[in-house]
């Protein structure tokens, strides 16, 4: 008779959504409870399970190519905020823009257009395609220059003054190494450090939560950006850190009888996700 691997489980109390994520989602169930559906332009968080639950509540998903066709309805635009264009077709098709936009990347937004204004030679840090990235590059229609590392950003012809901003969930770290490698190039750098602190100061509380535990389990949908950096702090923490989507991926061989097991997750991992994990392996 199996007699149980009876781990001991603990959540870490400063996982789950940010509170961009939060206000969005919040502003998508009150509206889904008024009017019974609601369209959202692109995935809500970067979370497959989360839009699936809200999914489930009416919330329509749409690309840009649907958003070309919708006329005189309402439209959420998430937190990663979304390119003058957007903001453009809906004037164009008397659609009512719910902004939910995060204050953290408007303000992001904001400054990176002032330094386009100011004819700055432009260089974000940040994933390409990226939802939050789009939206940044369209404050310089399109002139800014995209690179997710280093390597990428030496293939450029660079200017002797370079203006280097960052997507709001990348890793503090990097983007200064950058801009010491650039400075000990001969390069002046003018870095706006434009990181999350709810993200980056996650950085630390994780490494502090991760080097409690025996075994890590890491939750996050494969799409989240700041999933994957995060995912990487717990590894360097504790080697024993699993990445998991969803409660079916748990492997019950991973653990030893009466281990300890910490779950943690990125900005955008929805709390009962990771409540739903801590159940399967207490349950185990």
């Amino acid at each position: 008779m199996h007699s149980g691997l009876h781990l001991s489980v603990r959540i870490d109390p400063n996982s789950g959504f940010c509170f961009g994520v939060i206000y969005a989602i919040q502003m998508a169930e009150d509206l889904l409870e008024e009017q019974g559906y609601l369209y959202c332009l692109g995935d809500i968080v970067h979370n497959d399970k989360e839009v699936q639950r809200l999914e489930a509540k009416g919330l329509r998903i749409i690309d840009y190519e649907q958003l070309a066709e919708l006329r005189d309805v309402a439209v959420l635009i998430r937190a990663h905020g979304e390119p003058p264009s957007t903001y453009q077709q809906a004037l164009e098709n008397n659609l009512t823009l719910i902004d939910a936009s995060c204050p953290v990347v408007l303000k992001l937004q904001n400054r990176i257009k002032s330094s386009f204004d100011r004819r700055e030679k432009l260089f974000i840090y940040g994933k390409h395609g990226h939802a939050e990235v789009r939206g940044l590059l369209g404050q310089t229609s399109g002139e800014a220059i995209v690179f997710e590392n280093l390597e990428e950003l030496l293939h450029h012809e660079l200017p002797t003054h370079i203006t280097l901003y960052s997507q709001t969930t990348k890793s503090t770290a990097s983007f200064y190494n950058i801009k010491n490698e650039l400075e000990g190039r001969g390069y002046q750098v003018t870095a706006h450090d434009t990181i999350c602190r709810q993200v980056s100061n996650r950085d630390l509380d994780l490494r502090r939560f991760a080097a409690q535990f025996d075994q890590i389990v890491f939750v996050s949908g494969t799409k989240s950006s700041n999933g994957k950096v995060l995912y990487q702090v717990c590894q360097q923490t504790n080697a024993r850190t699993h990445f998991i989507s969803q409660v079916e991926e748990i492997d019950a061989t991973w653990f030893g009888p009466g281990q300890s097991v910490g779950i943690c997750g990125a900005t955008s991992t929805p709390m009962w996700l990771m409540e739903q994990v801590r159940d399967a392996l207490v349950s185990l």
